[in-house]
């Protein structure tokens, strides 16, 4: 069968039960960007725009340097709150550095806001909040986390209430977000937004790993065929390694692999081969000294056939000798 002329969809295979990070895109969030992007407007289930994912690199970058690449998913749920990717101040961290609104160029915002999501990370450990808890400072500042830690070490909506009317003086003004509307009608107190932690989770959500999502996965590692390999590369504007592809792919459908091959083994379920459905993930050693047990991944595309990144981008047939010789097994997200 030519997997590259069928459609996905089209393949005999149980539905994938996979539980997966799903972003959702459409929402008014934050007081500024009231855009939703190009992935379109439906919630649960819709990727963040493409504005926000060309940011990616730059944010892997920073959040590198800060040593918070866990938290790159939330990141990108960020830019796509404050500015859907298309404002300068992309994370709209100007403030948090002292300076004006919006006064910040795109690099010099991504590398702000990691810092500052850095120090909101470190204060909560220190105290022992949650992770909520650091979302929500994003917007209303490091205060609010010293706030939590007084009040159960817990973020809730209610206790974001609280803050917000505190520090309003129980003013309000409308808001018209549809979270907003669901939970009071559509209002907040006028300090921040109180609203900030659920909006962000709402890019968070879980959803099965179904026959569409398969083929947005491969639709996009389609677009990359026959381009070389690059060492490091995780994106389309510097190129992909065998993780990069992995890793980019199943973020076009809100899923959150970390960035090199043995760390994407290690979160996922070990299946044999012979279990794999399309979708899942191959993985090998010893195919190059990396210093680690799994060397190469690839996505596994059914009746032993493999699409990754190797030199080109490509397609290969699993039942060949090296492959053999190196195949560890298929990985199944959780």
């Amino acid at each position: 069968m030519n997997f590259k002329k069928v459609s996905i969809i089209s393949l005999t295979f149980l539905t994938i039960s996979f539980i997966g990070i799903l972003m959702c895109v459409g929402l008014l969030f934050g007081e500024d960007y009231e855009g939703s992007g190009s992935s379109g407007t439906s919630p649960g289930g819709i990727s963040v725009s493409e504005d926000v994912l060309k940011h990616r690199a730059m944010v892997e970058k920073y959040a590198k340097e800060s040593n918070i690449l866990e938290y790159v998913p939330i990141l990108l749920a960020i830019i796509q709150v404050e500015s859907g990717g298309t404002a300068k101040d992309v994370m709209q961290s100007s403030e948090s550095a002292g300076l004006p609104p919006n006064s910040l160029d795109t690099e010099t915002s991504i590398k702000q806001g990691c810092l500052y999501f850095t120090s909101l990370v470190k204060r909560a450990k220190e105290l022992g909040c949650d992770q909520d808890s650091i979302i929500q400072a994003y917007n209303y500042g490091g205060g609010y986390i010293d706030h939590v830690a007084k009040n159960g070490k817990k973020h809730s909506f209610a206790l974001a209430e609280s803050f917000s009317k505190e520090k309003s003086g129980g003013q309000k003004v409308d808001y018209p977000n549809p979270i907003a509307i669901k939970e009071n009608g559509g209002w907040r107190y006028n300090y921040g937004n109180m609203f900030y932690c659920l909006l962000v989770k709402q890019y968070l959500t879980t959803s099965k790993f179904d026959d569409e999502t398969v083929q947005k996965i491969f639709d996009e590692a389609f677009k990359y065929e026959g381009t070389a390999y690059v060492f490091g590369g995780s994106s389309p504007e510097t190129g992909f390694d065998c993780s990069g592809l992995t890793q980019w792919c199943y973020a076009k459908v809100g899923l959150k692999l970390p960035r090199v091959a043995q760390d994407q083994y290690d979160v996922m379920t070990h299946i044999d081969l012979k279990d794999a459905k399309p979708g899942d993930l191959v993985f090998f050693h010893s195919t190059y000294d990396a210093g680690t047990y799994v060397t190469h991944v690839g996505i596994y595309a059914g009746e032993n056939r493999m699409y990754h990144a190797g030199d080109p981008v490509g397609w290969t047939n699993l039942t060949e000798n090296y492959w053999q010789q190196h195949l560890i097994g298929a990985g199944r997200y959780k």
